[in-house]
């Protein structure tokens, strides 16, 4: 482009600073002299440097300022000074205290620094008395190297620092409220040869026309000038829309598979006694589950109560297997323990209500949850205290494990996973189980990221009063997510990065 097109493009911000910068390269001073405010420097700079008439260059430096206490000592001079000074022969700390008028912290600081430079003796006798030396009477005669220090013009930069002030400062910015250490952005622009020969020109812009308004219409202003050219190809900020969270994109995804394959949607609270979570499901009460690391339990209201229609059944099931077959837990089942109130640790509790509701001509049914649940864990690269579970039901007479193995297939194949393996594995409340791995494509490995299995009799019959298969499963929504989006840490799904939000995909649709 040539000299004058550029020109002729020029904004108003970019002519009043570009004649500065033929003076200097100082921000601040390029600021002062162009009349203009500090965020219209910047922004004129930046287009400059997009046409490529200047380098602007930037660097981080500590810079030292005067906080409440170093002001005062500038004006009333250092403590340890006014210390010596008010010592006459040998004083007490309390004497010291009154004429010199520091406060017991300053006090403190003074006994300290000045026994480290040998200008006072410290004696012990009843009380606390100070003596001066006679390097503490040289002291005085003169000026203190922290008293110069602070007669110094602040702002400084850390790095103009002499090596005699060094030491002083470091002890400054020990001691409290005396020194502020900022880090201040240096912003140097320096025109490049094509900077200079359009700065040595003249663009104050007065024949060019920056806007047509009503005004320069009707007095016909814009006959004699120029209308600034745009340049439209300058770079611009992106602009990033907005929309919805991966997470919540991957959840709304993962409820339409279900709904479209024939499911209707499980809801429920958090909260829920210990019967529904676990014993409903046939988990005995002395299982790992149940301890405090790991499962939150609630304070206040501690326990809540149990429905009598199932109570006796769920009883019956842990004792004896609830005419199954089964012979239980053998064990002396515990109506308080089942009424404990906790987070939910699973959305299986789910599942165990609705069976609970259902009768023998609802069947066969198919339902589904996606929910976020809670475990006692400790926060890890692979493991987080509150997640997101997407559990399924399917009640059918004649349902099988051939049946299950396809409903997964089918879920993680729309999942963009097509080689899905279903292996042997234990849960408490179901039997066969397996766990259910697929096949990544990049990393070429099983990579595990679920549980499912057919329910239990001890847990079906109790619920809905006569023996039916039931496939059941549960998957981590997270684990799923990490690796659609390549997220090797699991605590990264949440943590709300505006860069990683911005460029994150979109979940497949």
């Amino acid at each position: 482009m040539s000299l004058d097109k550029i020109i002729a493009s020029l904004h108003p911000l970019e002519r009043k600073v570009l004649p500065v910068l033929k003076e200097t390269d100082d921000f601040e001073i390029i600021a002062e002299k162009s009349g203009l405010q500090k965020v219209e420097v910047m922004r004129a700079l930046q287009w400059l440097q997009n046409k490529k008439l200047i380098v602007v260059n930037q660097k981080l430096n500590e810079q030292i300022s005067l906080d409440e206490n170093g002001l005062n000592y500038k004006e009333k001079g250092v403590p340890e000074k006014k210390f010596l000074e008010a010592i006459k022969r040998k004083t007490s700390l309390e004497d010291l205290r009154k004429k010199s008028g520091l406060s017991n912290e300053e006090l403190n600081i003074c006994l300290g620094m000045l026994k480290r430079k040998n200008a006072i003796d410290i004696h012990k006798e009843k009380g606390i008395f100070v003596s001066i030396t006679s390097a503490g009477k040289e002291l005085v005669k003169k000026s203190f190297p922290e008293e110069i220090f602070l007669k110094k013009s602040f702002p400084i930069n850390v790095s103009e620092l002499q090596i005699e002030d060094k030491e002083v400062f470091e002890d400054l910015k020990k001691r409290k409220k005396i020194l502020r250490i900022n880090i201040v952005k240096i912003i140097k622009a320096d025109l490049t040869e094509q900077g200079k020969k359009i700065a040595s020109k003249r663009v104050s812009g007065k024949d060019i026309l920056d806007q047509l308004t009503s005004k320069s219409l009707k007095s016909r202003e814009w006959k004699n000038k120029k209308l600034r050219s745009y340049d439209v190809e300058i770079n611009v900020p992106n602009i990033s829309g907005g929309k919805r969270h991966f997470v919540s994109q991957a959840t709304q995804y993962i409820k339409k598979i279900w709904l479209d394959m024939g499911f209707k949607e499980m809801t429920g609270n958090y909260v829920q006694t210990s019967f529904w979570d676990l014993d409903a499901l046939f988990v005995p009460q002395d299982h790992p589950a149940r301890d405090e690391q790991d499962t939150f339990f609630i304070k206040d209201p501690s326990h809540g109560s149990l429905p009598k229609k199932f109570a006796e059944k769920i009883k019956d099931a842990h004792e004896n297997g609830a005419n199954t077959g089964s012979k239980g837990w053998q064990y002396k089942w515990s109506s308080e323990e089942a009424k404990k109130n906790l987070l939910r640790t699973h959305t299986t509790v789910l599942s165990a209500k609705t069976i609970a509701s259902l009768k023998k001509e609802d069947l066969p049914a198919k339902f589904f949850s996606v929910g976020k649940v809670f475990r006692n864990e400790t926060l890890s690269w692979k493991h987080l205290f509150e997640f997101i579970q997407v559990e399924g039901i399917v009640i059918d007479p004649d349902a099988n494990f051939k049946n299950l193995k396809g409903y997964l297939k089918e879920f993680f194949a729309k999942m963009g996973f097509s080689d899905v393996r279903i292996r042997p594995a234990h849960f408490p409340y179901t039997e066969p189980s397996a766990e259910v791995d697929v096949w990544h494509p990049t990393k070429k490995q099983w990579v595990e990221l679920g549980g499912s299995g057919i329910f239990r009799p001890e847990l079906v019959k109790p619920l809905l009063g006569i023996e039916v298969p039931v496939l059941a499963w549960g998957l981590g929504m997270e684990r799923t997510i990490m690796e659609y989006y390549n997220i090797t840490d699991a605590r990264d799904v949440y943590k709300n990065d505006i860069k990683q939000l911005r460029e994150t995909k979109l979940w497949m649709k």
